[in-house]
């Protein structure tokens, strides 16, 4: 998130908070239950926002995991793309060594 995306959210939230109180004043709320049931609001936001982002840590749905992975993948696929055809199939000799042995253990298990 850029700096000025954070800004922009936090004059919005800002500008919400007043516009929900002078909004609940002119529906005739008093001007005291009016600030009560405008921070309701705001704390109840607060925490739906912050669920959401324990939502994402717990999942691993964040940015830079999401960063990281792409950059894997971009490295392995540049390292293959960087292989003579005999290191392909060399490698995917291996891969195959490689299941054949997961096979015999697991059906031997």
């Amino acid at each position: 998130m850029r700096r000025i995306d954070a800004i922009a959210i936090t004059l919005g939230v800002f500008v919400f908070g007043g516009l929900t109180y002078v909004v609940l004043q002119v529906a005739g709320v008093d001007g005291q239950q009016a600030g009560i049931w405008t921070q309701l609001l705001l704390v109840v936001g607060l925490l739906g926002w912050i669920s959401t982002y324990l939502f994402r840590v717990g999942n691993k749905n964040m940015t830079y995991n999401q960063q990281l992975k792409d950059y894997e993948e971009a490295v392995l696929t540049k390292r293959l793309e960087e292989m003579t055809p005999e290191q392909l199939a060399q490698l995917q000799a291996e891969v195959e060594q490689e299941k054949r042995s997961q096979a015999a253990d697991s059906s031997g298990s």
